[in-house]
């Protein structure tokens, strides 16, 4: 599966944009003024708790966060 795919498997399960995620992690303290703070397993457990995000789906999440992919590239 695509990044892109992933991104849109994600959206349709939560209702959720890539930017309510970076929103949340700001919340959250996984990141901060948009660098990450926070260890990809600590990514990983809170959207598999709070959105029931597979592994897959939420590393593409942590990706996002990281800023690995951008998701205006589709």
């Amino acid at each position: 599966m695509s990044f892109q795919g992933y991104l849109k498997t994600i959206k349709t399960k939560t209702g959720k944009e890539p930017a309510d995620f970076r929103a949340i992690a700001e919340e959250k303290g996984f990141t901060q003024n948009g660098e990450l703070k926070a260890k990809a397993g600590d990514i990983v457990a809170w959207l598999k708790a709070d959105f029931d995000l597979g592994h897959g789906h939420a590393m593409a999440i942590y990706a996002l966060l990281k800023g690995i992919k951008n998701e205006d590239s589709e």
